[in-house]
């Protein structure tokens, strides 16, 4: 059976993880609306900016029925931003920023900088095989610290934040620090939809 993946199309790479999620064998679909999370096997939420994206779910009456999905165990994949709305905890973000939670990992926002600090770099992801996955970081946040349910899947190799973490597992949610969506690479997609139907039989 092909999984109808949703992705959270308030702002951010929503094309491109639609592209990808088609490339890879799942149907997607835009959320923007309480009604479109019906029927969903699983959604994406993408880059953008995580302030931004928590008001604007406040604004669509999107937030408290997705957090509700999340808890009732839709999986979810989370890219830079997305990964900062799927953590327990954050750093560094205003005072009234939520989040939808679900991992139980602490992450600090905008943890590699500025926009011109944004960069590409090659990252081992345990999960997806056939090689490093090119990085593409873009004031891209990373994990400081996981609880005991959550799987590292992958840290940075080289520079001055070598030893970061970059990609996590608990249960069926899923996050990443950078951007495959920008690669052309579907191996995190891939695997993401490999939790879905994991979660579907």
């Amino acid at each position: 059976m092909t999984p109808t993946i949703g992705v959270l199309a308030l702002q951010g790479d929503v094309r491109e993880h639609l592209a990808a999620l088609e490339r890879v064998g799942a149907a997607g679909r835009s959320v923007r609306r309480e009604a479109e999370l019906d029927g969903l096997h699983g959604i994406v939420l993408p880059g953008g900016e995580s302030t931004t994206m928590d008001k604007l779910m406040r604004a669509f009456g999107l937030r408290d029925p997705l957090r509700a999905a999340l808890g009732a165990g839709l999986p979810a994949y989370g890219s830079c931003a997305g990964m900062i709305l799927l953590a327990d905890r954050v750093l560094d973000g205003p005072a009234d920023q939520e989040t939808l939670g679900g991992i139980d990992m602490t992450v600090r926002r905008n943890a590699f900088g500025r926009q011109v600090a944004s960069f590409e770099g090659d990252v081992e992801m345990a999960g997806v095989a056939g090689g490093p996955l090119h990085g593409v970081f873009i004031r891209a946040p990373w994990v400081e610290d996981v609880g005991p349910a959550v799987e590292v899947l992958a840290r940075v190799e080289e520079g001055e934040a070598a030893g970061r973490i970059v990609a996590v597992r608990q249960g069926s949610l899923l996050a990443t620090s950078f951007h495959p969506e920008m690669t052309g690479d579907g191996r995190v997609h891939e695997l993401f939809v490999r939790i879905v139907k994991e979660r579907q039989t």
